[in-house]
């Protein structure tokens, strides 16, 4: 192997191997991967085709893979043997890890949850493909300016990318615009043509994920956007350079950036526009493969499986229709059979005002025939639910794929819902909740569509190599069959009790907290104790994830040391990390308050032992693997009934941080997993919060009842965080006390409060903290994405795994 690296370097890169740097090593290594990669993929590829396998095509905007040099390493077996030559070279495997880009291809835990369910299909053999964009630019770099975030480009490509395989002959027209012509054909029948559109070209690019060392390969193929020629000829003969070359740098804006901004229109026309891209160049691949072998579209559901992550791919299910009846002269009822059961749909989110929607005007314009497609559909699903629920026009209305109003919207997710066989959310409250509440009437209609699929994650990139001291402790006492079954790790529970295992286990974590103190240190130019309690929450800003409510009992705590009157609290770091949307003002206002809290606490001599506030830039993948592994405290506070589900919450909990939460997302299953013990509940439940929601002033009545919560509102409200301004973050104290605080930070403060205190009692005492992290670790089999898939697979798919030969 270092013959190969010495000749990536030397043939690929052009420079001496003895001066080579970290970054330049990195691409000899990774260019080494590939050779054996793609042969593997090769192999996989075949056996699909030889065993006629039935494949899933997993359609998703992100995909949030981060570093792929760890992960493939680990998952090749080669970390040891590569850290070794690299040794050899003068190198440490770390450094030359650290050195590859972060890919900027997602954002959050959607994105997350799609790069751990590549890693399991892998894992598990299931034939699958993920389907995206290859963008240019991630959703940004972010930094900190006098606590303010400043939004920086992620050109997370400006280097290339060693992974890509790009595919030229793999180029498809995406066409756009245009207009309808409508008529009939010889049998009388209603045809409809798209004509006079713009092409764009979409081109493939593969990048190889390969499953936990048994052989087998798949590929994420990203499309990557290109002119539908390279120059306007007219406008060049003309001598009009500028405008012949236009129309190139137009078409190639689609796949340039990550969740273009959607509050302009240019915005929204880009985004539905990528949406639209990615859908159509994936059906051609799709037909390519499946017409290698069947002439009749009959048996279509029967060989290919689609999964929508989200409804940012829903435009496939016009898409799917328009080819089936426009392009191969199926009828409409044969047509919309095959789509229904072609298609599944993942619902991630609780709120309707999350629920993607688009306007027909926007719609009607840049994809003319879909809109058609999805008022005939509509047409038709109405029809049915009148015949289900006769005399209810308020049903119709609400159950429409069309929201009426001044300006007409496309629902989405409605669209979604009636185009497939089943809907899942992502935890068990979750889905119970969309039956109940966010799409009752679906669930009324269609009883068996809805099923839960529970996230899970990757223990191959959260415990095997994103804590890898931990990760050879669990296998010198159980073996190391976790790997790949999660739920040997409830071996460990006969162990939680010895306190040999037990100093073990706390040096490990001792060893993962100085790891993060020493990035503190030279991230944000704060000393912290490592003996401290690390006290995490990380994840996007947003309100309903209550950073606020963090920052808020951290204020009462800096002022109950202040007086005094806490003399047994452990010495605390608080760390946060996370990114606000750009257009997001008040998370961003939340994110400056967080600064200035910590401003103010880091500065004040008398807290220099007792309480550190920490908020660590461009939280991604990367920076995640170094924070997690280091957490002790995890904070899953968001609003009864708004999280989907979260996959942090699992991260956290499977490296040993207990859990202090809600019972919200997938924390409900978490807490019945790990026991009360190893979790500090606190907050009302979803059905409470309605039942709150509904007194205006429940906010106020709580701010006029804890003394606590009153001061540290108060200091807030009267600049004492902002050199004595009180205009600053009065919007954020306002959105509290007189905006309703949907959200209901002021009504679960005291209960916050009471389950902070019980988890500071808790660690306090050293060794029962231990064992209960070590119990906390033994439980969480049931959050592995291997799990989660090989349900998908059974339930969703109609698929089985199964590894190519020699696997």
């Amino acid at each position: 192997m270092a013959r190969i690296i010495f000749h990536n370097i030397l043939s690929f890169l052009g420079r001496d191997p003895e001066r080579a740097s970290s970054r330049e090593c990195c691409m000899a290594v990774i260019y080494a991967l590939r050779d054996v990669l793609v042969e593997k993929w090769i192999q996989t590829q075949k056996s699909y085709y030889a065993r006629a396998r039935k494949r899933v095509y997993y359609l998703s905007m992100e995909f949030l893979i981060g570093r792929s040099l760890g992960n493939s390493l680990v998952n090749l077996g080669l970390d040891g043997d590569i850290g070794r030559v690299l040794e050899k070279m003068g190198f440490l495997l770390e450094e030359v890890r650290e050195a590859e880009e972060e890919a900027g291809l997602g954002n959050g835990g959607l994105g997350r949850l799609a790069a751990c369910f590549l890693d399991s299909i892998a894992t598990l053999g299931i034939p699958a493909y993920g389907y995206g964009i290859r963008y240019e630019f991630g959703l940004f770099h972010q930094r900190f300016v006098n606590g303010y975030q400043v939004e920086n480009p992620d050109n997370w490509r400006r280097a290339g990318s060693p992974w890509e395989f790009e595919r030229p002959h793999h180029l498809y027209p995406v066409h756009f615009g245009g207009r309808v012509q409508e008529g009939v054909d010889r049998q009388g029948r209603y045809q409809a043509r798209w004509v006079d559109t713009e092409v764009v070209m979409a081109m493939a690019c593969d990048l190889l994920v390969p499953g936990f060392r048994n052989d087998n390969v798949i590929n994420m193929r990203l499309w990557a956007a290109r002119a539908s020629r390279e120059l306007d000829l007219a406008h060049f003969h003309q001598g009009q350079y500028i405008a012949a070359v236009e129309d190139k740098a137009f078409s190639e804006t689609i796949s340039k950036v990550l969740y273009p901004t959607d509050h302009v229109r240019e915005g929204q026309e880009l985004r539905l526009k990528q949406q639209y891209f990615f859908v159509a160049a994936t059906f051609y691949d799709i037909f390519r493969r499946y017409q290698k072998q069947n002439d009749s579209l009959a048996g279509f559901p029967d060989e290919v499986a689609i999964q929508l992550n989200d409804t940012h791919p829903a435009i496939a299910i016009p898409e799917l229709m328009r080819l089936l009846v426009d392009q191969e002269g199926l009828g409409w009822d044969e047509a919309w059979g095959i789509t229904v059961r072609t298609f599944a749909y993942t619902n991630h989110t609780l709120m309707p005002e999350a629920l993607e929607t688009w306007p027909v005007e926007l719609l009607g314009r840049i994809l003319p025939r879909h809109l058609g497609i999805i008022y005939e559909i509509n047409r038709r699903f109405l029809g049915e639910v009148a015949r289900a629920f006769p005399g209810d026009p308020e049903r119709l209305a609400r159950m429409s794929l069309i929201l009426e109003g001044p300006e007409k919207r496309v629902r989405m997710a409605h669209l979604a819902i009636v185009g497939s066989h089943k809907v899942n959310g992502v935890a068990r409250l979750h889905t119970e909740l969309l039956k109940t509440h966010l799409f009752a009437d679906f669930a009324q209609l269609y009883p068996d569509r809805f099923t839960n699929m529970t996230n899970g994650i990757t223990p191959r990139r959260w415990l095997r190599k994103a804590n890898p001291g931990l990760a050879a402790l669990i296998s010198s006492r159980i073996g190391d069959g976790w790997v790949t079954d999660l739920d040997q790790l409830r071996a460990l529970a006969s162990h939680a009790a010895d306190p040999a295992f037990q100093d073990a286990w706390a040096q490990v974590k001792l060893a993962n907290k100085e790891q993060l103190a020493r990035l503190i240190a030279s991230r944000c130019r704060l000393k912290v104790d490592p003996a401290s309690l690390f006290d995490v929450q990380v994840k996007r800003i947003h309100e309903y994830k209550r950073q606020l409510l963090n920052i808020l009992h951290v204020v009462a705590l800096c002022q109950r040391l202040l007086d005094g009157a806490a003399p047994d609290e452990p010495p605390r770091v608080v760390i946060f990390a996370g990114k606000a949307a750009p257009s997001y003002q008040r998370a961003k206002l939340i994110i400056k308050l967080v600064h200035s809290v910590a401003e103010t606490v880091n500065r004040e001599r008398r807290l220099v032992d007792r309480l550190r506030v920490v908020f660590l830039p461009n939280y991604g993948v990367a920076l995640a693997e170094k924070i997690i592994p280091a957490a002790e405290l995890s904070e899953q506070i968001s609003t009864a009934g708004t999280e989907a589900s979260g996959t942090g919450n699992m991260k956290l909990a499977l490296n040993g941080a207990l859990t202090i939460g809600t019972l919200d997302g997938a924390n409900v299953e978490i807490l019945e997993e790990v026991g009360r013990e190893s979790f500090f509940l606190f907050g009302l439940t979803a059905v409470e919060v309605e039942e709150v929601r509904r007194r205006p002033d429940a906010a106020r009545e709580a701010y006029a009842r804890s003394p606590i919560l009153r001061r540290a509102l108060d200091a807030v409200a009267s600049g004492a965080f902002n050199n004595g301004d009180p205009t600053l973050f009065r919007p954020l104290v306002a959105s509290l006390l007189d905006g309703g605080d949907p959200y209901l930070h002021c009504v679960d403060f005291a209960d916050y409060c009471r389950a902070q205190a019980e988890a500071a009692a808790l660690y306090r005492q050293p060794r029962e903290w231990t064992r209960r992290s070590i119990l906390t670790t033994s439980r969480m089999g049931h959050f592995s994405s291997d799990r989660t898939v090989s349900e998908y697979a059974r339930q969703i798919w109609g698929v089985e795994g199964g590894l190519p030969e020699g696997g």
